[in-house]
């Protein structure tokens, strides 16, 4: 999985006051858990940007103090008028335990039940998967290339052995549905007939 690299600086208190200051001063307040004990830091807002605004999952590298930390974004806060980033929660990561992530799901091929009229129904975009870190994937591919009108594809056929997918076995990732415009042409086709 693709990595982006956040440099920060270690946050000295951790009280309002201090948290509204770091704010004005451009930078976000942040905590890595994970570790021995949360470790509390500061990074410029502009350093999330390739991080948070982005249908992509990437893992950061957190440096601060000499020290680099591999870690996942776990919990992110939003000003609710601005959309400026309040606070951000980082999960820090170790090579042989277990870690959740959801992951994007890229679609792959041409359904041959869309080039006859069907609508497709893209209904998760994203998959939670347990995996070791190194495991994880920049996306999971799902090829809809057999789908034809009324067909679904299911996370049974996006498995691997590199990760489990905790979602239950019926549910569908995309599924090709009857358009309206094809279900009125077959309507009037039928009537047509009589």
């Amino acid at each position: 999985m693709k990595s982006i690299t956040i440099t920060g600086s270690k946050r000295e208190s951790v009280g309002k006051v201090a948290t509204k200051a770091l704010r004005n001063a451009g930078k976000v307040p942040c905590v890595l858990y994970g570790g021995d004990k949360a470790l509390h830091f500061s990074a410029d807002e502009t350093a999330f940007k390739n991080l948070v605004y982005t249908p992509n999952v990437y893992t950061a590298k957190i440096e601060f103090e000499g020290n680099k930390y591999n870690a996942i974004l776990q919990d992110i806060q939003f000003h609710p008028v601005s959309d400026k980033i309040l606070h951000i929660d980082f999960y820090q990561l170790f090579d042989d335990k277990l870690v959740t992530m959801a992951i994007p799901v890229q679609l792959v091929g041409t359904a041959p039940g869309i080039i006859r009229g069907g609508s497709l129904r893209f209904a998760q975009r994203k998959l939670n998967v347990r995996a070791l870190p190194a495991d994880l994937p920049d996306f999971i591919d799902a090829n809809i290339s057999k789908l034809d009108i009324g067909d679904k594809l299911y996370v049974t056929e996006v498995s691997s052995k590199k990760y489990t997918i905790l979602h239950p076995e019926n549910t569908v990732i995309a599924q090709v549905r009857t358009s309206r415009n094809v279900a009125k042409a077959a309507t009037a086709e039928t009537k047509g007939k009589k």
